[in-house]
């Protein structure tokens, strides 16, 4: 190592020893012991380029350990990315640039919200799976316009989890040959050493994955050998490779060096001090880095520059080469155009089950929005979402558009999140709705990035009948709908189905899809009003005298109830998506729901956690709060209440 490497390293680890100190808050250990990796990685090999870090064809990087968010915000400011002293010293505090995990795009350049253990793994397996397919369509000899790499640095406790399992089986499988997973083996996690709960050979089980694996010995002091194995690693494309590099945690750090009690907890003053005294640094400089490290790292990026700049007249010549395909290649990066939501999108030619019309929807996107890109757990043939005449995507054909996830849930979410964070592709991805708890997290965590991710669930009530409780969904509407910022559809027929899609890729929303494994009518009523969340199917004149609402296949029943109830003034409204019914203006809320009107029932075959908001106190609802039953779906919607004939008594009972 040289002498301006070794100064730069200690630079991100007094950088992040002080800001944990200021906040009196945060991870010290991995971000000490894992400096040499960041600052290898970033100054040798990540093609970055921090003046432009939204440039197409850059390396992704994801510090999927994302409690060592200061490694990733000390090395991004020392290499030129938007994130100052200032930015540094107000880590953990309200409003800064600096939360305790990172945070998608709060910085330019941070690539995904980690923070959830394991979970950048399968990100990154996600962008790894669209780097294959958007080069296998568009690069051409002598045109590599799709050619990047993919890294994800984690820790003992990414490897423990079962996501990072699952998507690097998926990994191998696909062999994936441009991602690289870095592990930070420093065998200490909260509780101690970790030969108390994990003490598995974790590179024969990559190698049985079908990765490659290379050891660095001590990480923390030989940066060679760092740079010659994620130089190796780029250089096989025939799979992914994991590089374990042997460190301490808190190296640098003598009095914590190996120490658990260095993993969640500020250094203190006192151990700062020794540590920077034994750097050569004067221990009341706080935040100091020497201006021959900015300079040095300065130096170290401007190689990546002019890759971009490379890249871009490579660019031009692909466009004069290949006009067409550069075309599509842009427009895939671009919104859907809105275009495609024409009158043949809502056209249906009979009644069908909302499985069988998402898989209708579904080929029409395809044909129409090329970067479509996604698959089922396994599940296809159920789910309905195969894409006719696409090609399977795999290992011998990264061009398919058909994904096969395996039966691996939670990995499928977080990897879909990690394509539409790629950019290029627009994912969904499919499973049964009682399955969607195995998924929830990564659900989650598109809703705080705000992204567009498609989760189609299938099978979506106690209509599964014979297979009985264990598949039957009742509390994951709710448990759905209590995520913020997730749209969560439960389409009523096929047109409602093609409106759940149509907000889906219009909005750019993280949307969930809850669809019928059942055949269902088809309404002269439904269609794009659905877009409003909620609306009128069946009215009466003046103010109704009581108010029916239903979602999906309730609303038949709800339906056929009006016309058992001519006596009196009925309204049946469809609310196919809750959170964007609350969104619309007060006005249609309350034109929908008047005030006056205190007799509302809602019908669903869900819990009915969650429908007061709806029904106010005066209401009541037919819905389930209890575990499913095995027997023919027709005999368990009869003996919980889901008749023409319930529906009926329980509205009358509310008229007064």
């Amino acid at each position: 190592m040289n002498k301006i490497d070794q100064m730069s390293v200690n630079a991100i680890r007094t950088l992040s020893a002080d800001a944990i100190q200021k906040a009196n808050s945060g991870h010290p250990g991995t971000p000490l012991g894992a400096a040499p990796v960041a600052y290898t990685l970033f100054a040798e090999h990540l093609c970055n380029n921090p003046k432009d870090p939204s440039w197409q064809n850059r390396d992704r990087f994801i510090l999927s350990a994302g409690h060592a968010s200061m490694l990733l915000y000390s090395t991004m400011h020392l290499f030129g990315y938007e994130l100052t002293v200032e930015d540094l010293k107000e880590f953990r505090q309200w409003g800064s640039k600096t939360p305790g995990h990172p945070e998608y795009w709060h910085v330019p350049g941070i690539e995904t919200t980690t923070g959830p253990l394991g979970m950048g793994v399968a990100n990154g397996v996600g962008m790894a799976m669209a780097e294959a397919h958007l080069a296998a369509k568009f690069n051409r000899p002598g045109f590599n316009v799709v050619d990047h790499y993919t890294f994800a640095l984690t820790g003992d406790g990414c490897l423990e989890e079962g996501i990072s399992s699952e998507a690097s089986s998926l990994a191998g499988t696909l062999k994936l040959g441009k991602l690289t997973v870095i592990y930070d083996k420093n065998n200490i996690t909260i509780e101690g050493n970790t030969n108390i709960a994990f003490t598995e050979d974790v590179a024969k089980r990559y190698e049985a994955y079908g990765w490659g694996v290379i050891e660095v010995e001590n990480s923390n002091e030989d940066y060679e050998a760092i740079s010659n194995a994620i130089k190796a690693a780029k250089e096989d494309t025939t799979k992914p490779y994991l590089i374990i590099c042997h460190s301490d945690i808190a190296f640098g750090c003598e009095p914590l060096r190996g120490s658990a009690k260095s993993h969640g907890a500020p250094l203190g003053e006192d151990n700062i001090r020794i540590m920077k005294e034994s750097m050569g640094l004067d221990p009341d400089q706080h935040f100091f880095v020497p201006a021959e490290v900015y300079e040095n790292c300065a130096e170290k990026t401007e190689k990546y520059a002019k890759a971009e700049e490379e890249w871009k007249k490579m660019f031009a010549e692909y466009e004069k080469a290949y006009p067409e395909l550069a075309a599509e290649y842009k427009k895939a990066f671009e919104p859907v155009p809105t275009d495609i939501f024409d009158e043949d999108f809502y056209k249906f030619e009979k009644a069908v089950s909302t499985r069988v019309a998402s898989g209708l929807v579904l080929n029409k996107i395809a044909d129409k929005v090329p970067k479509i890109f996604g698959g089922s757990a396994d599940l296809a043939p159920s789910n309905m979402t195969n894409m006719a005449g696409k090609g399977d995507f795999s290992a011998d054909n990264y061009a398919g558009q058909n994904i096969h996830f395996g039966i691996r849930e939670f990995a499928m979410a977080a990897a879909a999140n990690g394509m539409y964070l790629h950019g290029g592709v627009l994912p969904f991805v499919a499973t049964f709705l009682v399955f969607s708890d195995y998924m929830k997290h990564a659900v989650r965590q598109a809703a705080m990035m705000d992204i567009g991710t498609i989760f189609v669930f299938t099978h979506d009530s106690i209509s599964v009948g014979e297979d009985g409780k264990t598949h039957e969904p009742i509390e994951h509407l709710a448990s759905l709908r209590s995520i913020p910022n997730v749209y969560v559809w439960r389409p009523a027929d096929a047109k409602e189905t093609a409106a759940a899609y149509e907000f889906a890729l219009s909005s750019r929303k993280p949307t969930a899809l809850a669809c019928s494994r059942q055949g269902l009518p088809l309404y002269e009523e439904t269609g794009k009003a659905a877009l409003k969340g909620a609306y009128i199917v069946r009215d009466c004149e003046g103010t109704p005298d009581v108010i029916i609402i239903a979602t999906g296949s309730e609303l038949e029943i709800a339906y056929k109830a009006y016309d058992e109830m001519k006596d009196v003034k009925v309204r049946v409204i469809s609310m196919p998506c809750q959170e964007l019914f609350d969104e619309q203006p007060k006005e249609y809320r309350e034109a929908l729901l008047p005030n006056e009107c205190r007799a509302r029932l809602a019908v669903e075959a869900g819990c009915s956690f969650g429908w007061a908001k709806y029904v106010g106190l005066d209401g009541d609802t037919i819905t389930i709060d209890t575990f499913g039953a095995s027997a023919p779906a027709k005999v368990v919607f009869r003996e919980y209440g889901f008749t023409v004939e319930n529906v009926v008594e329980k509205a009358r009972a509310l008229i007064k």
